[in-house]
Order: C-alpha cells, then structure tokens, then sequence
C-alpha cells in the first residue's frame, strides 16, 4: 500500500517559509555544501541509518545524483509553493515505503520511516546546517537558532515524524537529543566505506583529469570532517582535538568569504532564485478589473 500523498491543507498555497524566515537565511548561505557533507558523514555513525542507505541507495552508482536529489528536497521545500513542496515530501515518503531490512552489523532490523530514524536524519541535518553556517560568519542570535530548529521541524513532520513525537525545538533540546543518541552510534564497516568513499568519489576522466575538482573536494570533505563535533571524529579514529576544531572554523570562514565575493546568480541553488522571480513578480490583476 502506497503512503498517503501530503494533503494540500497541511502546506499553504505559497509554500512553508518566505523571505523573513530563518530558513531562508540559513539554506542561502554559500557554506551549506559543507554543512550538507558533514550532515551525511554525521548521519552514517546510525548503524540502522547507514544500513537502510547501503542497502537501498544507489551512492557508489551514482553519487552525484544521490547528493543532487537531497539539495533539490532541500530546495524546493524552503523555496517552493505548496505545491512543489508536496511533490518533493510524496517523493521522499514513497522511496521510504520500501526501504526497510536487517542490519548485518547489529542484527537489527530496521525502515526508513522509523520514527527515531527520521529524527536522526533530520536532527543530523538542521544540527550540521545551523553549526556550519554559524561557524562560518553568518550571524544569528540564540533566539534565530531555536526559531530555525521550530521552523524546520515542520518539514521532519510532513516527512513522516508522528505529531505525538518529540522533535528538538531549540538548540538546547538538540544538544540534549545528540547525548542520548549517542549510545546508539556505531563506526560500522558500511558507515567506513561509505566515510571512504566521500572523500575520492567517481569523476568523469575529463574533470579527472583536466580540472582540480578532485583534491578540491576532498578538501572539502576533509573540512566537513574537521567540523564535526569531537566525539564524532574520534568514531571515525581521527583526532578530537579541539584545536581541530578550531582551524576548521577558521578555514570554513575563510571558505564563505570567497565564496560571497561571488555574483549572486552564481552562489544561489534555482529554487531560491525562482522563488525570487515569483515573489519579485507583479500579482496579476483580478479579472474583470
């Protein structure tokens, strides 16, 4: 039986947030590839996490449109109308029908529409979005942070999170949330290949071989790595110095100063700059008018 399309009562015609939002702020900011990395190195320490992507992923065939397909979700429900944000959450809904087994390293059994997975991933996510973009320079008082958290738990609901369960509204209920969480983590040897495999993923001979995209990304793999918190680190046996911590916020830093030199049309991902368009746009006139 298929899931439940998302009914259009539950997302307002022009979509979830709008220019004064929080979200709007975080997710348009130019260090979110790195937040998004970390987020994913993050996310496979879950033993049941990693097992449900190793599993039913298809990340070793085709990386890149693994990570495209999660920056459109992420596009289109900030920047979206309400439409196109209960297209994207179906979509998501109906891949975590299927996604389900046994973790061969716990015995566990596990599905993608696990509640206490959901929260993982998406605590993993708005944890690694708020800290990277913050540790980078964007500027956002303690009550923006909560503001972000209580904003975006409405997409981890539409997702599949029961309204009956907790999600962390505040960045102090999602510190508490990682304490807990942290006797259930695990370095397991899918979660190791899949840490190998981000940092020297398959290219194309021609951007291989003509371009320095490859040790550009894995120096920003390598950075995503530095900014994970230090027990995280010392999981996947690298050091949990927190002067490692301290150099990579340095060098995340540098990374979005040159980064915002750049024109706006080139550091901005289509959905925000559709979204731009649509609200730049003159209303039309009601007819007969």
């Amino acid at each position: 039986m298929s899931p439940q399309p998302v009914a259009p009562h539950t997302v307002p015609p022009e979509g979830l947030f709008g220019p004064a939002s929080v979200s709007w702020r975080v997710h348009s900011d130019p260090v979110m590839g790195v937040a998004g990395l970390r987020a994913l190195l993050l996310q496979a320490l879950h033993p049941l996490a990693m097992a449900g992507v190793a599993e039913h992923s298809a990340y070793r065939e085709d990386p890149w449109g693994r990570l495209y397909r999660t920056a459109f979700f992420i596009g289109a429900v900030t920047y979206g109308t309400g439409e196109e944000v209960r297209e994207a959450v179906d979509r998501v809904r109906k891949v975590h029908r299927h996604v389900r087994g046994t973790d061969p390293a716990t015995g566990l059994p596990y599905r993608a529409d696990d509640p206490e997975l959901l929260t993982w991933v998406h605590c993993t996510e708005v944890g690694s979005f708020l800290e990277v973009c913050r540790s980078a320079g964007l500027r956002l008082t303690d009550a923006e942070a909560d503001a972000y958290l209580g904003e975006q738990a409405r997409v981890a609901r539409l997702v599949g999170v029961p309204a009956r369960h907790p999600l962390p509204r505040t960045a102090e209920q999602l510190d508490a949330y990682f304490r807990q969480v942290r006797r259930d983590l695990l370095l397991t040897p899918a979660a190791r290949e899949a840490a190998r495999f981000a940092l020297a993923p398959p290219f194309p001979a021609w951007v291989r071989y003509a371009t320095p995209a490859r040790p550009a990304w894995a120096g920003l793999t390598g950075l995503a790595f530095a900014l994970l918190p230090d027990w995280a680190r010392r999981m996947y046996g690298l050091p949990g110095w927190r002067a490692t911590g301290v150099v990579a916020r340095a060098q995340v830093r540098a990374l979005r100063t040159a980064l915002l030199a750049l024109p706006r049309a080139t550091r901005e991902g289509p959905h925000l700059r559709e979204a731009r368009r649509r609200l730049e746009a003159p209303a039309e006139a009601p007819a007969g008018s």
